[in-house]
């Protein structure tokens, strides 16, 4: 159970509309339809002959671990790559699609989890994006603002089309793709991970819309790792593995969850979590009336060597802010940090880091690695400072020794340590950053959703690091929205309500209704 899982009453809707649509599916030959897709790079084949339909008025899921070619696929549809092999074809026409611009006039539009926006414009502006109306060349904004209000009434969103996107929330621009994509008249619709970022009222909203879409006959292609999701939303499932279409399973209603599990990771995996219990020790991380962004009153609270701590609660109850506060990264107004029973005052995360105190942090692109720079660079970023020869110098053949020995330690898929980090996938970008953070000398990690759009199999591997670190004494402290992670893991978990700490429940006593009832606002 997630922070994003929807009511009873919604899981109803959805069943409704998928009922509505069976018979129609049956009959219906897809719409969609993708045959031998070969596609390789240098070293790589990310699609392996991969057969793929879509049936016109179904939400088909689509999963796979990170690296199994379902980004891939989705480049494949909107024309960023081309096959070197196969055919596509649509409505039973085949197409051939070499840039994005084709594959949108085909009427194919992909809902990316990095949204295609620009912050600067207006709603409006971004919706007919491309086509904006004109007279004699003139933008005709009358107009303009008309055709947005509508589409705005459509999507149930209650947004001025004069705001500039900028100004709006993670879940009002996703519905701004959407808009869109609808106002191209978009027959095809893939969404790419869609609620990463969303509360569950967006989440909600979200599957509002496609369960519309979909009693419009429209070819829905549902890209996730949660498979709550696949459940409540889905009508069937395909999982591809290591760029192979792995399987299509027709009735995802009476498909069984370890099943799909072990499509997704050639395995089966009786407990995804796999808790290890252990002994905490003293007191090592102590926040003392701590007041800030984010925060309504003042936050105390405690951590010990050996344990991980479960900081759960739902969007914009302060736990990210919280962390950022700990690490230095914004300036408390009150109260203070104490490591080891000593007072520190982290003017900047250096400081934090060199007291031992690291971040990992939820939106690990934006904040958590250099994007275009090597994956040694980013593993190197912070540790180098232990063995540079001098200030300006580096010293090459210890930074790449140091990200070999890492990324055999952590089983980081990679080339190599000169690969690109933006390149890889999250759950391995989720290893570089803790590698960095290991090549240092910290003692207590902040970990704030550290498997956000990370598949199940990665999912595992982070918890066994997490295990292994409170094993060795160090502390965890580990933010999620994810209710069965944040149970599955934690030794002990506080629940923040609205910039405040609500409360706090040992491992044993913990349950979903219990800290859903103290997460909600009263």
């Amino acid at each position: 159970m997630t922070e994003t899982m929807t009511h009873a009453s919604a899981q109803a809707r959805a069943n409704a509309a998928r009922n509505a649509n069976a018979g129609a599916q049956q009959g219906n030959r897809a719409y969609l339809e993708l045959d031998g897709i070969t596609v390789s790079f240098p070293g790589v084949r990310a699609l392996d002959r991969v057969a793929l339909d879509v049936r016109a008025g179904e939400v088909h899921g689509l999963m796979g671990e990170n690296g199994a070619g379902k980004s891939t696929l989705l480049k494949v549809l909107s024309g960023v790559n081309q096959p070197q092999e196969g055919t596509l074809r649509l409505g039973g026409e085949e197409h051939r699609f070499t840039t994005t611009k084709a594959a949108l006039d085909a009427g194919i539009a992909i809902i990316y989890q990095e949204l295609h926006l620009v912050p600067e414009l207006t709603v409006a502006e971004n919706l007919m994006l491309g086509q904006l109306p004109n007279r004699l060349g003139v933008l005709d904004e009358g107009t303009l603002v008309k055709r947005a209000m509508d589409e705005l009434k459509r999507l149930g969103e209650r947004i001025d089309p004069r705001t500039p996107v900028k100004n709006l929330s993670i879940g009002q621009r996703q519905m701004i793709e959407i808009g869109k994509a609808l106002m191209r008249d978009a027959r095809v619709i893939a969404f790419d991970e869609p609620t990463s970022s969303l509360s569950a009222r967006e989440t909600e909203n979200l599957f509002r819309i496609i369960n519309a879409l979909r009693a419009d006959g429209r070819a829905i292609i549902y890209v996730t790792h949660r498979m709550d999701e696949v459940y409540e939303l889905c009508d069937r499932v395909t999982v591809f593995r290591d760029g192979k279409r792995i399987e299509t399973f027709d009735s995802v209603a009476d498909l069984d969850r370890n099943r799909l599990i072990a499509a997704m990771v050639g395995r089966s995996i009786e407990d995804v979590y796999g808790y290890r219990p252990r002994e905490a020790g003293d007191v090592l991380l102590e926040a003392k009336g701590l007041l800030g962004p984010g925060l309504a009153e003042p936050v105390s609270f405690a951590a010990r060597r050996g344990e991980i701590v479960g900081f759960f609660g739902l969007v914009g109850a302060g736990r990210s802010e919280l962390m950022k506060l700990i690490y230095g990264a914004t300036r408390a107004s009150a109260g203070h940090v104490e490591l080891d029973g000593k007072r520190v005052n982290f003017a900047s995360p250096r400081d934090a880091v060199r007291a031992g105190l690291a971040l990992c942090p939820e939106d690990r692109k934006q904040e958590g690695i250099v994007a275009i720079a090597s994956v040694a660079d980013n593993l190197n970023i912070s540790a180098r400072r232990h063995f540079s020869p001098a200030r300006f110098l580096l010293d090459a053949r210890r930074e790449r020794d140091l990200a070999q020995d890492y990324i055999k330690k952590l089983a980081i898929k990679t080339r190599n340590g000169e690969t690109a980090i933006g390149t890889l996938s999250g759950g391995n970008q989720q290893k570089v950053i803790l590698s960095r953070w290991l090549a240092e000398r910290i003692e207590v990690f902040l970990m704030d959703e550290p498997t956000r759009g990370i598949d199940v199999g990665a999912r595992a591997e982070i918890y066994n690091l997490l295990y292994e670190l409170a094993e060795a004494g160090k502390t965890v402290i580990m933010v999620s929205s994810d209710l069965a992670e944040v149970i599955g893991v934690a030794d002990r978990i506080i629940v923040m309500r609205e910039g405040r700490i609500a409360g706090s429940v040992p491992k044993a006593e913990a349950s979903p209704d219990e800290l859903i009832r103290m997460a909600l606002p009263r």
